[in-house]
Order: C-alpha cells, then sequence, then structure tokens
C-alpha cells in the first residue's frame, strides 16, 4: 500500500542518515593528529582587520599545512641576477604578531629578502623589502619597542628604521650600558660596534673589534660576529670564525671577550669560536657563552649572584659538552645557534645540532640544570613561541653565489609544533671530550664534561708524548654541582697507559650514569681523552 512504501522510504532515509554519520565519523578519527589540530587551531584563530583583539574567535580558515609546516609562510630570494641566502635570521612575538626578518648571505647578494609580520590566523605579510644580512633582536623596555634588524616596533606596530644599518651585516645586539633607557648596542658580523639611539634612530660606530680583540684579519682569519648580550656590568660579545687554520691550531681567529664600558679595555676571554652569549636578569644573573674547538663544544658560565646571594665562584667556569654533528664546525655552517625561552622560566640550548634544556638558575657557582633533549638536522637560525606554539626557523636551501648548483632557488619555511615534540626528534648522541692532543699538566683536572642523559658511553685515551708511564684517573659528579658547595668529585676507576701500550678504552656499563665526568693525569703529558656517546 502507499502507506506501507512511505514507511518503507522514511526507513531508508533514517537508515541512509545514520550510515553516512557513521562513515563521516569514521573518517574523522581516521584523519592525522596534524589534521585534527587544524581544525582545533580554526576556532582559535583571531581576525585580522581592526586593532589588536585576542579575545575574539572565529572560525577563519587556516592555510595548509603538512607537519607543521605552512608552505604560505615560506620565504625566498629572488632568482635572478645574484643567489647567495634566504635564511630566518629573527623572529620575535609582539603586538599579537609574530615578526621575521630574512637574511642574505652579504649584502647586495641578492634580492627578495624582508621583514616580515605573521598574523594569528596565519597570513604572512610583508613589511620592508632589503637586501643585507640581520639576525638581531630585543625587546626594549624602556621604550617598549622591539629592535628587529634595521626596524624598531612599537606596541601599535609602528615600524621605523635605522638608515645607517640598511647596508651592513648585523649579527646580534645589546642593551647599552651607561644610557639603557636611549640606547642599544649593535654588533656588525664583520666588527664594528655602534651604539644607536632608538628614538633619534641613528648610529655611531665606537668600535673596530677586529683590531680590539686582535683578529688575524691579514692571516685569513674572517671576522664572523654572532652574539652579544650586556649584563653584570659588561657587554660580552660572540665571534665564531673556525677555520683550517683554527683545526690545526696553527692561529685563532674566534672570540669570546667582554668590555666594561668607558675606562676599560677589552678582555679576551677565549680565542676560539663562539656563537651565543644569553641570561636573564634575574635568578642569580647567570650569563651563559656557546662555542667550540677542535675537542667539544664548550658551555662559558659566569654567575654574577646578587647582594642577596653573593656568588662563591668569582670569574667564569668552563664546561664542555658533545658535539652531536661535524657539520657545524666550519663558522659559516652554524648560522645563529641561540639559548631562549620557550617555556616560561627555562632555556633551550641548540648547539652542534643537538637541543639541551637549561636552567637559568646557577646556585652557589654551579651548572647543574643541563641536559640533552634531541638531536636534529634542521638548520635553525632561530626560534621562539607564538599563539601557544613553538616556533623553528629554517635555512633549507642556499645556492651561496652558485657555488651549489642543485639549489635553485634559496628557500626557508617555518616549523609549528609543540615544545615537547622534540622528545620525538633524534636521540641524543655525540662525541667529544675534555683533551685532544692537549698539553695536559699533572694533577691538573680536565673540564667537567657532560655525562647525563646519554645512553651507550665509551671512553678512549691516548697518550701521544710524555714519561713511560701515565695514570689517568676518571672522575664523576652524580649530583651535578661539578664539585662546589663542598660537594667533591668521586674517583670510578684508573686507567694506565705506557710508551709500550699509549691507547685504551673504557665501556662504562649499561645504565650507569652521572651528571659530569673529568680525568686527571698523574704525569705532565700529551693526551686524548674523547668519549663517545651512541
Amino acid at each position: 500500500s502507499n502507506e506501507e512504501i512511505s514507511k518503507m522510504i522514511r526507513c531508508s532515509s533514517f537508515c541512509l542518515c545514520v550510515l553516512v554519520l557513521a562513515v563521516a565519523g569514521i573518517q574523522f578519527h581516521q584523519q592525522s593528529e596534524s589534521q585534527k589540530n587544524d581544525i582545533i587551531l580554526q576556532s582559535l584563530v583571531t581576525p585580522t582587520n581592526g586593532p589588536p583583539s585576542p579575545h575574539v574567535m572565529t572560525s577563519h580558515s587556516l592555510p595548509l599545512q603538512i607537519s607543521g609546516i605552512f608552505p604560505s609562510l615560506a620565504v625566498t630570494a629572488e632568482s635572478a641576477p645574484r643567489r647567495s641566502e634566504c635564511g630566518v635570521g629573527a623572529l620575535m612575538p609582539w603586538a599579537d604578531r609574530l615578526y621575521m626578518v630574512t637574511y642574505l648571505s652579504v649584502p647586495g647578494a641578492g634580492g627578495g629578502t624582508g621583514l616580515y609580520e605573521i598574523t594569528p590566523d596565519f597570513t604572512m605579510n610583508k613589511l620592508a623589502n632589503h637586501s643585507s644580512t640581520y639576525a638581531n633582536r630585543l625587546l626594549h623596555a624602556p621604550s617598549n619597542q622591539i629592535v628587529i634588524g634595521a626596524w624598531v616596533i612599537d606596541a601599535d606596530r609602528n615600524v621605523k628604521e635605522f638608515k645607517d644599518l640598511m647596508h651592513v651585516r648585523i649579527g646580534g645586539m645589546a642593551m647599552h650600558l651607561t644610557d639603557p633607557d636611549s640606547k642599544v648596542y649593535m654588533l656588525g658580523m664583520d666588527g664594528p660596534l655602534w651604539e644607536c639611539d632608538v628614538y633619534l634612530l641613528n648610529c655611531t660606530k665606537i668600535f673596530d673589534l677586529v683590531d680590539s680583540l686582535k683578529i688575524p684579519k691579514d692571516n685569513g682569519e674572517q671576522p664572523h660576529f654572532k652574539a652579544a648580550h650586556t649584563m653584570n656590568g659588561r657587554l660580552v660579545v660572540a665571534s665564531n670564525t673556525f677555520e683550517e687554520a683554527d683545526f690545526l691550531k696553527s692561529q685563532h681567529g674566534g672570540r669570546l671577550a667582554e668590555w666594561k664600558g668607558p675606562g676599560h679595555e677589552w678582555t679576551i676571554l677565549e680565542q676560539t669560536a663562539f656563537v651565543e652569549v644569553a641570561g636573564r636578569g634575574n635568578f642569580g644573573r647567570v650569563i651563559y657563552a656557546v662555542g667550540w674547538d677542535t675537542a667539544s663544544v664548550i658551555l662559558k658560565v659566569y654567575d654574577g649572584g646578587d647582594s642577596s646571594a653573593p656568588s662563591s665562584s668569582s670569574g667564569w667556569q668552563t664546561y664542555r659538552l658533545p658535539k652531536a654533528s661535524h657539520a657545524y664546525d666550519h663558522l659559516w655552517q652554524t648560522e645563529w645557534p641561540r639559548i631562549r625561552e620557550v617555556e616560561t622560566e627555562r632555556y633551550l640550548l641548540d648547539v652542534h645540532g643537538q637541543f639541551y634544556e637549561l636552567s637559568p638558575l646557577g646556585w652557589a657557582g654551579s651548572t647543574w640544570g643541563l641536559r640533552p633533549v634531541c638531536r636534529h638536522l634542521r638548520m635553525i637560525p632561530d626560534f621562539t613561541s607564538f599563539r601557544g606554539l613553538f616556533v623553528l626557523g629554517g635555512n633549507e636551501v642556499s645556492s651561496i653565489f652558485d657555488n651549489n648548483l642543485v639549489t635553485g632557488q634559496s628557500q626557508s619555511g617555518l616549523y609549528f609544533g609543540k615544545t615537547d615534540d622534540l622528545w620525538s626528534f633524534g636521540k641524543p648522541q655525540g662525541w667529544g671530550g675534555p683533551w685532544r692532543y692537549t698539553q695536559v699538566n699533572a694533577s691538573q683536572p680536565s673540564d667537567s664534561y657532560l655525562m647525563t642523559g646519554f645512553d651507550k658511553k665509551v671512553l678512549h685515551l691516548s697518550l701521544h708524548s710524555g714519561p713511560a708511564f701515565v695514570a689517568v684517573t676518571v672522575q664523576v659528579d652524580f649530583t651535578g654541582i661539578a664539585g662546589h658547595v663542598k660537594e667533591p668529585w668521586n674517583n670510578y676507576t684508573s686507567i694506565h697507559l705506557s710508551a709500550k701500550l699509549p691507547y685504551a678504552y673504557h665501556v662504562f656499563p649499561d645504565g650507569f650514569s652521572a651528571h659530569w665526568m673529568r680525568v686527571v693525569s698523574n704525569e705532565s703529558c700529551v693526551a686524548t681523552a674523547y668519549l663517545h656517546y651512541t
């Protein structure tokens, strides 16, 4: 009957609706994690028109992203007539935007680079063009502005430029020692140091650091300044010059140096490559500086203390970390490894292809809050946080004056994810040691070398010259204090070397670890102590 037919149609329609909903549900649950995040993120973006309104939500459609990479946010350099590089030199969240500046290898070596802003709905706008090299960023708190590259941006997103800096390379910047309310220091990669007024937007050169720090430029050592930081009454600068002559120890072009202001001379702290200097104004006022030599990565630490808790350690201390890669050993290869907060009041340290967690604390002159997180292949000139996301800059493809003929157009992208995504990157590994063909003094301990957080561990020892018999004692620190606060080092084992048997190795048992280790020889000699962590 017609009534029965109508019932059958209604029943079929209902079943079809249920089937469609079920299939849709299955398809939704089969979506990748990144696709689910896209759906969530689409409800958390803010409109781009009008003044900042971070609490207004909309369902704006996000651009395409694949595993945290938004192709629409990639940056490129022009394909002709000159080709060099297009790296992401600096990232800075400010006024509900993520500001980004890109860089060429040297001024005039191409075009297409610039200053950009990324809005909360992941739209990118180019604010200015340039054809130079910038990797500096700083919040100038007294003026409520950020400085990034050659530009100053206020809290209303008004952009002004330092015209004096439009055709130079800026590797780093820092607060001014004597006039912090109005001025900042700008560190040129090639050695000039300027002081710049953030209101008048003019700059005055005050040093040529090639001369001040006695860098042997005329003998082939290229100045390559990368970082600056002001704290504890001093300006600290870093240059990462490291070439074959540095590897062979025939001369030394890298520098870590400090200056305590007018009336003082520069003090050279280290004559090897250094790439980063950072520190907070509180938490013990610890300054960290990172570099490397032939033996390992180097972490220099200055604990300034304060009036209520003065430091028990005066001067700079030296710690050593493994290298996760040898593809960072030349001065051109490092870009800008950074120490930066992406989760409040704790650092991430990126150096030689490995991320570490690092505490800003330095109680009683010790450095214990350091552990490896992961290795990575990505070239990361800067990283930051934006809208709850962890952001990695990049420098993926670089022609470098057509020395790489399979590159084509220079370009880079950004990675957006979570800080804990780093745990899924490469397993912490590396190699290095406190001695590498080092002149060792009898009974003098080596620098502390990081041991915690790595899996399989092997120590290699080699006696190159010296007395017929040498005993090397391996000492460990399992609390992380590294001998401070009256906590002694502990003797782990002694290994004997001789002129007839100059090599020995020790495999640490599975499961054994300590925070720091070091070695001590009972005789003066030339020796190597090198560890492989796998």
